[in-house]
């Protein structure tokens, strides 16, 4: 799909950082700050590789001028809207983004538009050659969350605040574009705001038709359309709003130049009075009924409205010019690709049935933190973006490729990513499938399962040690994310027999292998070296030949056992290794070999693995030993960096995807002692934890192989893994909780499908 609509003209490709600043309480939390943002101006000629056209841009209120005009700090916006017109990147400068201003002002003061279209009028003559704002970001949106959910200041939990929110919020995009304006005339309001669905069964088929009119607010308010004949004259003045606020803006329309349609996979809802069919945390109601309000993505038998129909309705309703301002999903990293595609191509076909779609925004291009827990609070919860910045450096994921190919009129394509999106899937219903109510028009179907078999021209990604923790692992979670693969045993595929792999290659022909077999029995490898080094530095090697000899890619698996343990701090990657035992031996020089035949593979390093579906790991046998009422005898002299399987398998396709290569290290963060894992993990599965009984490595039965006494895994290319701590309380959650019986793994675990921002509970009006 090129660059060039037929008779269309050109759909832009659009990016924006996430750069909310908003307050909880007497607490601001401020994006740019935290993705590094603020104090990288560099990251814009990262940007302007990407063949961005336009990029949403704050010069925002609560950070320029907090304490007023008289005392603003213009450095940082001077320099960095220079750098764009260098750039040649058009700003769209905001100017409040789900922010509710200064310590002086609040949604709910009656002089903020004044205040807003002050300071507007400041940033308009300082940069009078800027012809785009978005004065106040999602009014709607964050009028519900700060004046109906009480998750934002001032904290409202009423519908009166919530309608004095949105009104003094539109007011003051009126009055900011005003005073715009005057300085120049040319310039265009390109206003956001999320626009979801609502649909209900039979019964609360009225509270669905309130929300699905609620939803269009910002811009019947802006485009001068709420009279007294507008079906939502009522909700403003059944709440004792003076009929005047609302005739101010039939006297004082300020239409939209572009709409920006913001649209999360989760921003469709479904509302069912059968509450016990849904969690507690979904439970909410209006003053007439109570019901459950869930993902319309969870439970809808058809799917959802999506892009194509939400865009059509836009443009039905308004006529107006119309683009895509915010396109994000916090998933993995194949899922996020199909989520920017589809949009993509969605709005180029638009744009061939005459709707006059302008442009496609790559939202949070450096990620985004804490969203899931809709920035009530600081958890560090980090999505990433079109770039990582856990690191040292911003590294470019595969969503900066696909846009490079996107903006030059290139078709991206990736075998991971053929197929449809979990959205799409049938393991999307969480809940009892319902028709909805309203009805909309029938998405394009998918359905898939077992992505292992399923007959596709698709080429495969191949695993190998089918009969090991992690190669099942690998396959599980290929399964839940929808990547098509082999899983193969060494009867299929002998990694160390030069062709038994040529073979293999030439029968699947995959786009990449992930090595995940390999001799792992630590200490009868110092009685075993040769199957040792067969398995482990043959094989590995074998691989990576036969894959740079076709272009393929290559990810295997090392180990902590390649350190010696003198030193007391995080073994990085740049440090040498120095092996105390045959096992650490063989992966040390199956590093070496890998990448002297493959420089583009990709080795991880890691520990220690626990998983909720292998009963033979450190943790699970800890469990049941303590469960059945016996002590649990673990090292307390040995220190390591536990890793959680699901963890480890997720974010490695993901890098795999990436195109990374090289050494990394991945384990989650937390350096413990065997006893005090095993401590801990009781804990958190109410088990008593004195039942552990430390010792020294010497002194457990079986143990004849050196070990390093510290072998912590760190990172300086940067810390993807969760904590410990997070990591076991998912482990537990996973597994059943009657620890005094048999454990036993639950149903697999999935993916976090998406922890975009409406993933929390909420409540409705």
């Amino acid at each position: 799909m090129g660059v060039e609509a037929t008779g269309n003209g050109r759909i832009e490709l659009w990016g924006g950082v996430e750069c909310t600043v908003n307050r909880v309480g007497d607490e601001y939390f401020d994006q740019l700050e935290r993705n590094g943002h603020a104090e990288r101006i560099e990251d814009l000629d990262l940007f302007a590789g990407l063949g961005i056209r336009a990029m949403r841009y704050p010069v925002l209120w609560e950070r320029t001028a907090p304490d007023g005009l008289e005392s603003a700090d213009w450095s940082w916006p001077d320099a960095r809207l220079a750098r764009l017109c260098q750039l040649g990147i058009r700003p769209i400068v905001g100017l409040v983004h789900h922010g509710s201003g200064p310590r002086h002002t609040s949604l709910v003061d009656p002089a903020f538009p004044e205040k807003l279209a002050e300071y507007a009028r400041a940033v308009a003559e300082r940069y009078p050659w800027v012809d785009a704002y978005t004065p106040v970001n999602e009014p709607l949106t964050t009028a519900r969350f700060s004046g109906r959910y009480g998750l934002w200041y001032p904290h409202g939990r009423d519908r009166r605040t919530l309608c004095e929110a949105l009104l003094i919020q539109c007011r003051a995009v009126v009055l900011s574009m005003r005073a715009i304006r005057e300085i120049n005339p040319a310039a265009q309001l390109v206003q956001t705001d999320d626009l979801g669905k609502t649909y209900s069964t039979r019964k609360l088929r009225y509270q669905a038709d309130l929300e699905n009119e609620r939803r269009w607010l910002t811009f019947e308010l802006l485009t001068g359309r709420l009279n007294r004949e507008h079906p939502m004259w009522t909700y403003f003045t059944g709440v004792g709003i003076d009929e005047a606020e609302l005739d101010w803006f039939t006297d004082n329309p300020c239409p939209p130049d572009i709409i920006g349609i913001n649209h999360y996979l989760t921003s469709e809802r479904f509302l069912d009075e059968r509450m016990e069919r849904y969690p507690a945390c979904s439970h909410g109601g209006n003053t007439k009924d109570s019901y459950a309000d869930v993902e319309a993505v969870r439970v809808c038998a058809e799917g959802l409205a999506g892009h194509r129909t939400l865009l059509r309705e836009t443009w039905e309703r308004y006529g107006l010019p119309i683009a895509v301002t915010e396109v994000h999903l916090g998933c993995t990293r194949e899922e996020q690709l199909r989520w920017f595609k589809e949009v993509w191509e969605t709005c180029w076909d638009l744009r061939e049935e005459d709707v006059d779609v302008r442009a496609v925004t790559a939202w949070s291009l450096l990620g985004a933190y804490d969203w899931n827990k809709l920035l009530t609070c600081s958890k560090g919860f980090y999505e990433p973006g079109v770039y990582d910045v856990r690191g040292t450096h911003r590294r470019p994921t595969a969503i900066a490729h696909l846009l490079r190919e996107l903006s030059a009129g290139r078709e991206f394509k990736h075998p991971a990513i053929e197929g449809p999106g979990w959205w799409h899937r049938l393991e999307r219903l969480l809940y009892t499938p319902v028709r909805r109510e309203p009805r909309a028009a029938a998405p394009a179907k998918h359905s898939v399962r077992g992505a292992s078999t399923r007959k596709s021209s698709t080429r495969p990604l191949i695993i190998t040690g089918a009969t090991g923790t992690l190669g099942k692992a690998f396959a599980r979670l290929c399964e839940v994310r929808g990547i098509a693969y082999r899983l193969l045993s060494r009867r299929e595929m002998d990694i160390a027999g030069h062709e038994s792999v040529r073979a293999a290659l030439h029968e699947y022909d995959p786009w990449a292998i992930v090595n995940a077999a390999g001799y792992v029995r630590v200490d009868q490898a110092e009685h075993e070296p040769e199957a040792c080094f067969r398995e482990n530095r043959d094989g590995a090697a074998t691989l990576a030949a036969a894959c740079a000899e076709r272009g393929i890619s290559l990810l295997t698996f090392s180990s902590d056992l390649v350190f010696d343990g003198a030193t007391k701090k995080p073994y990085l990657e740049s440090a040498p290794t120095s092996p105390l035992n045959v096992y650490g031996r063989s992966k040390a020089e199956a590093e070496r070999r890998v990448l002297e035949v493959h420089p583009a593979a990709l080795v991880v390093r890691t520990s220690a693995f626990f998983s909720p579906w292998d009963e033979h790991n450190f943790v699970t046998a800890a469990l049941r030993t303590l469960a059945s009422g016996e002590t649990f005898k673990a090292a307390d002299d040995a220190i390591v960096a536990p890793t959680y399987v699901p963890d480890l398998v997720n974010v490695s396709l993901d890098l795999l995807i990436d195109g990374e290569r090289g050494i990394w290290h991945l384990a989650n963060s937390g350096a413990v002692t065997w006893a005090e894992l095993a401590r801990r993990a009781a804990e958190m599965a109410d088990l008593d934890a004195g039942g552990v009984q430390g010792c020294a490595t010497s002194a457990l039965d079986g143990t004849t192989a050196r070990r390093p006494m510290y072998s912590v895994l760190g990172s300086e290319r940067g810390a993807l893994l969760p904590s410990l701590d997070e990591a076991l309380t998912r482990y537990v959650s996973e597994c059943t909780t009657s620890w005094k019986s048999e454990l036993q793994p639950t149903r697999p675990a999935s993916v976090e499908a998406s922890t975009d921002r409406w993933s929390s509970e909420r409540q409705r009006a």
